[in-house]
C-alpha cells in the first residue's frame, strides 16, 4: 500500500481525482506532471521492459553509488514526478482488460497514441463512454485527430517548423531557428491542462464526462499570440528580429563593455529615463525618437547610436544604475547562474526529491511556479522507476493477490519489483 500522506501538508487542490496516464515522451507528461503536482494521482502506463521512450533519451543520467549511469535520464526526470508507474502489456488481452478495469476508479485519462492507435486493444473513446460516461478522455496528437495530416506522427521540431515559430525566431539574415526547449510539446500540455480543467467544471455541473482532442500543430499556431495578430491584421509577414522585439523599440540585448544585458523598455517614459541615465537626454526628445511608432520607423539607425553608448560601460553599471530608475533590464543568466539566483532560490524552483537509485540518495528537479494560498503543490515522490508501483496499483485499485500478480508477471502481462 502507499505511504500514508503527509496530515500536516494541505492536500493540492486536485486531491481526490484519479488520472490514467497512457502518453508518454513530453506533451503528455508535462500535463499529467501538473497536474500530480497540484494533487491528482497519476497512474503512469508502461509498456514493459521499455517503458516511456525518455528513459533513453541521454546522457545524462541518474548516477548510481558507484558513479555509473542508470536507466533514469535527465530528460525523463522532468515531466515525471508525483507519479506511480505500472507497467503493462496493453497488447495483450489481459493487459487491456486490466486498464480497463482500472478506469473504474479514475477520473482522467490521457493518451498520446497515433490516431486510431487504442482502438486496437478496445481502449478507444468510442470503446470507452458507454461503460464509463464520466470519463474525461484526452487524446494529444501531432496534428489532432481531424484533417489531411491526422494520421501523421508530430515530434516537437517538426511542429515547431511546420507552425510558424521558427519563421520567426532567429537573426535577421540567418536561418530560420527552433526554440532550444521543446516548447511545442510543453506548450500543448498546458493547453491540455487547461482542457482538462475545464471539462471537469463542465462534468461537476453536469455529471458529464468528454472527449478532448488537442494537436500539437494547433496549439503551436496558437502561441504564435502577437506575431500572429500582426500578420493577420496587417497581411505582412513577419520578419525574424533575432534579439529584438517586432513591435517596441529597444526592446532587445545590449552590448555592455564586459558582456551583454537586456533593456525592455515597454513605454515612451521608460525609454527617456533611459536616454538620460544614458547621457544623451536628446534622443529621448527627438522628434524622431520621442514616440514608439517613431523609433519602430527609425529602428536601425536608432539601435546603432544606443549601442554605442552601452558598451561603453560595463554590465553592472546599466543594470544597477538603470534598475533604481524603473527601467527594466537584466541579465543573460546561464542555468548554474539561475538556480543560485537569491530570487529563483527563494520562489523555489530547484527541488530534491528521494530516488532509490540514485547514488546520491536524491535527485534534482525543476520546482514548479504554481503558487496557492490554501492548496500549495506537493512534492509527494521522484519520477517513478519503471514498474515500481505495478504490484501496489494492482492491490490496491483491482484487489489482485499476490499469486495473482505474480502469475501475471510470470507471463508478461505485467512488470514490477
Amino acid at each position: 500500500m502507499p505511504d500514508q500522506p503527509d496530515r500536516s501538508v494541505p492536500p493540492g487542490p486536485l486531491s481526490g481525482l484519479r488520472v490514467l496516464d497512457i502518453s508518454r515522451i513530453l506533451a503528455g507528461p508535462t500535463c499529467t506532471q501538473l497536474l500530480g503536482d497540484m494533487g491528482a494521482d497519476i497512474i503512469k502506463i508502461e509498456r514493459p521492459g521499455a517503458g516511456d521512450d525518455t528513459r533513453r533519451w541521454g546522457p545524462p543520467f541518474v548516477k548510481d553509488a558507484d558513479g555509473n549511469d542508470t536507466s533514469e535520464s535527465a530528460y525523463y526526470l522532468c515531466a515525471n514526478r508525483n507519479k506511480r508507474s505500472l507497467a503493462v502489456d496493453m497488447a495483450h488481452p489481459e493487459g487491456a482488460k486490466i486498464i480497463r478495469r482500472l478506469l473504474k476508479s479514475c477520473d482522467i485519462m490521457i493518451e498520446n497514441f497515433k490516431v486510431g492507435g487504442l482502438a486496437r486493444y478496445g481502449l478507444a473513446y468510442d470503446d470507452l463512454k458507454g461503460e464509463f460516461p464520466q470519463l474525461i478522455y484526452c487524446s494529444i496528437s501531432g496534428f489532432g485527430q481531424t484533417g489531411p495530416y491526422a494520421d501523421q506522427a508530430g515530434y516537437d521540431y517538426l511542429i515547431q517548423a511546420m507552425g510558424g515559430i521558427m519563421s520567426v525566431t532567429g537573426e535577421p539574415e540567418g536561418e530560420p531557428m527552433k526554440v532550444a526547449v521543446g516548447i511545442a510539446d510543453v506548450m500543448c500540455g498546458m493547453y491540455a491542462s487547461s482542457a482538462i480543467l475545464a471539462a471537469l467544471h463542465h462534468r461537476h455541473a453536469t455529471g458529464e464526462g468528454q472527449y478532448i482532442d488537442i494537436g500539437l500543430a494547433d496549439t503551436q499556431v496558437a502561441w504564435l499570440i502577437n506575431e500572429a495578430t500582426n500578420y493577420l491584421t496587417s497581411g505582412n509577414k513577419p520578419r525574424r528580429f533575432g534579439n529584438a522585439h517586432p513591435n517596441i523599440v529597444p526592446y532587445q540585448l545590449m552590448p555592455a563593455s564586459d558582456g551583454h544585458f537586456v533593456l525592455a523598455t515597454g513605454n515612451d517614459r521608460q525609454y527617456r529615463r533611459f536616454c538620460e541615465f544614458a547621457g544623451a537626454p536628446e534622443l529621448g526628445t527627438d522628434p524622431k525618437y520621442a514616440t514608439n511608432v517613431g523609433r519602430l520607423a527609425n529602428r536601425d539607425e536608432l539601435v546603432a547610436l544606443l549601442k554605442d553608448l552601452t558598451r561603453k560601460r560595463p554590465m553592472a553599471h546599466w543594470i544597477e544604475g538603470l534598475a533604481r530608475i524603473g527601467v527594466p533590464c537584466g541579465p543573460v543568466n546561464d542555468l548554474e547562474q539561475v538556480f543560485s539566483h537569491p530570487q529563483f532560490v527563494h520562489r523555489g524552483m530547484k527541488i530534491s526529491l528521494p530516488h532509490p537509485r540514485a547514488g546520491s540518495g536524491k535527485v534534482d528537479l525543476v520546482g514548479n511556479p504554481l503558487k496557492f494560498s490554501k492548496t500549495p503543490v506537493t512534492y509527494r515522490q521522484a519520477p517513478p522507476t519503471l514498474g515500481q508501483h505495478t504490484h501496489e496499483i494492482l492491490s490496491e485499485l483491482l484487489d489482485l493477490s499476490e499469486p495473482e500478480r505474480r502469475n501475471l508477471q510470470d507471463r508478461n502481462v505485467i512488470e514490477g519489483d
